[in-house]
């Protein structure tokens, strides 16, 4: 990549940074559109794995500061979560406990060994579909989302690794194998973007128990978590490790063949023939994402980078912007889901009638995330 760009896309990071704080991230654009308090999220989750990266990848021990004094703020000395409620089983708030496992090992602080812990009970009481797999939610009962495959898996795959001896791989490994079973399509290797195993939901297909369409970031999360949970894993665990690798070798070459002919991914993905849909910047770095770590991590033929840059670069063009000194990252949906009392049914409209904004941390997260892949490539090649 050209190194102004570089340069460009660090200091973005920066004025982010500058600005943000525990309170008042300046990447939630839902906590700020709403007005609401900020708490224990996702969201934040996304942007702290990405700052742990620029630090792993930088060595600027910034990053790793700033992601301290942000999680610090939220677990207190007994491990338990401010703001973090266990009871409503949402698979969401697990995501943010990811970077408790680097943290623990940088900064050696032992309340965040025991947040893993308060973490790991949610997992451990977690309810579950009839053929085994987690809720999504407490409030969204019966029903898997693609979503919650990234929020979860990796982190009960390292803890696992780490801590508990493999015990719970097989549980993790047949979570994705009903994932494949039930919720992709055999024409196009795509995926639905939920299930509803009691098939009650108005939004989904009364025999098939599935969503209607295929949601680009939901697809973006689904390949995330399965690299991500391969990089959690022990490979001496052969058979497991193979299974991750080669699906998400499938996935991948399944969205290439969706692939815009510009580089990024459509919101839907492979509707781009419907007026209302648009190239969406969270699926598309999440994919480019994917792609270049997949080629770091041996999962992917080195070829395979060629669509990355493409994408990448596309996103750059296009939605990377500055503005009076400072830059701004567009494109991004706020947020899609099922259900809930907004009565979100997955149908296209739906999907092309969520709003689109700049400097969102799930559009920002994963466009950082693939640039410290990006330098590891490029690194490598040096």
């Amino acid at each position: 990549m050209e190194q102004k760009l570089l340069s460009q896309i660090q200091a973005y990071l920066d004025q982010l940074i500058e600005k943000s704080g525990p309170s008042s991230p300046a990447w939630n654009m839902e906590k700020i559109l709403s007005g609401a308090e900020n708490k224990w999220n996702y969201i934040d989750g996304c942007m702290m794995k990405a700052i742990l990266e620029m630090h792993a990848i930088t060595e600027d021990k910034k990053y790793l500061d700033f992601v301290d004094q942000f999680i610090d703020y939220f677990v207190m000395e007994d491990g338990q979560i401010k703001t973090y409620e266990k009871e409503t089983y949402n698979l969401d708030n697990v995501n943010e406990a990811k970077v408790l496992y680097p943290l623990y090992e940088l900064t050696g602080k032992e309340k965040y060994r025991k947040a893993i812990d308060t973490i790991y009970e949610q997992i451990q009481e977690q309810p579950r579909t009839q053929e085994g797999n987690f809720w999504h939610k407490q409030i969204y009962p019966n029903q898997i989302w693609l979503d919650g495959l990234y929020m979860a898996q990796p982190f009960y795959m390292s803890y696992e690794t780490k801590y508990n001896h493999f015990k719970n791989y097989k549980d993790i490994i047949q979570q994705f194998k009903v994932v494949e079973a039930t919720m992709k399509d055999s024409k196009t290797g795509l995926y639905y973007h939920a299930y509803d195993s009691s098939r009650e939901m108005f939004w989904c297909d009364p025999e098939s128990g599935l969503s209607k369409n295929f949601w680009g970031r939901a697809m973006g999360w689904y390949v995330m978590a399965i690299l991500d949970t391969v990089e959690e894993m022990d490979e001496q665990i052969f058979e497991d490790y193979r299974y991750l690798m080669d699906l998400f070798k499938d996935v991948i070459d399944a969205l290439l063949k969706v692939q815009s002919e510009s580089g990024m991914f459509y919101q839907v993905l492979d509707r781009a023939d419907v007026e209302g849909n648009y190239l969406e910047t969270s699926a598309s770095s999440i994919i480019a994402y994917a792609l270049f770590k997949g080629v770091n991590m041996g999962v992917l033929p080195e070829r395979y980078v060629e669509y990355g840059y493409k994408t990448y670069e596309d996103i750059c063009h296009r939605y990377l912007k500055e503005e009076d000194g400072r830059l701004t990252l567009g494109g991004t949906c706020l947020v899609a889901g099922l259900g809930g009392k907004e009565r979100r049914d997955g149908t296209l409209d739906y999907y092309f009638s969520e709003p689109v904004v700049e400097n969102e941390a799930k559009g920002v997260a994963p466009f950082l995330m693939c640039y410290t892949e990006i330098l590891r490539y490029e690194t490598s090649k040096n």
